[in-house]
């Protein structure tokens, strides 16, 4: 209720005994998860990954249900508009285990969605492990709210500028061009500059620039006045 309140959808783990009921408008359905799931028809499993694992996709069987439908600013008046109250199920492919789940989103939300946001437990989990193996996430007997922020809130910022470095010595680095296509690009280059430095500028019409002018030539102006000039 408190996530409602706030407009959070939310993904959130369940016993196999919570009890579920449909209201008007959504299939007929009541009893626990586990009972409801038992009586699933196969035509609505479908075969989904939940992200990437150690060991290739997390495949799993699911199937999602929608008990009931409720307009969002019952809860929060920024959030209008129809929101669902879902039962998503999944099982195992080894050996046929359920898990269930709770979940609240806007009408519409795609089963996929739903599967992807249930697949950051495992990350969250993975970062919980870290946090405490490497950083000491858990090292504290604090009795008060002050004195678990002052613990907690430095230890996650450390993880978080951990984990942006760790992301960045793990990219590959750029491709590198073979040595002799590198020097060869070199040597093109400056053979380009050297024979630019020497050549003349070329004018428009393809001749070379004019010629220096000289003392004497039609046109030109004189060097030296002449002797009888008035100086």
């Amino acid at each position: 209720m408190a996530l409602r309140r706030a407009g959070r959808g939310y993904v959130l783990g369940v016993n196999a005994t919570r009890p579920s009921n449909s209201w008007i408008g959504k299939p007929a359905v009541a009893g626990t998860a586990e009972a409801i799931a038992r009586g699933l028809d196969p035509a609505a499993w479908r075969r989904l990954s939940a992200g990437e694992g150690t060991k290739g996709p997390r495949l799993h069987d699911r199937a999602c249900l929608e008990p009931a439908g409720l307009d969002g600013a019952e809860y929060d008046d920024r959030r209008a508009g129809p929101w669902t109250r879902g039962l998503p199920v999944r099982r195992s492919l080894a050996d046929g285990e359920l898990a269930f789940f709770a979940t609240w989103c806007p009408a519409g939300t795609g089963i996929a969605t739903l599967v992807r946001v249930e697949g950051h437990r495992w990350a969250i989990g993975d970062g919980f492990e870290t946090a405490e193996t490497e950083l000491g996430l858990d090292h504290n007997e604090t009795r008060s709210w002050h004195g678990w922020h002052r613990h907690v809130s430095p230890v996650t910022l450390a993880f978080a500028m951990l984990a942006a470095i760790r992301r960045r010595a793990n990219e590959a680095p750029p491709p590198k061009a073979p040595i002799r296509l590198a020097r060869a690009r070199q040597t093109s280059s400056a053979g380009r500059s050297r024979s630019s430095a020497a050549s003349p500028p070329v004018s428009p019409s393809g001749a070379s620039g004019p010629p220096a002018s000289s003392p004497g030539r039609s046109g030109d102006a004189p060097t030296r006045p002449p002797h009888d000039a008035p100086t």
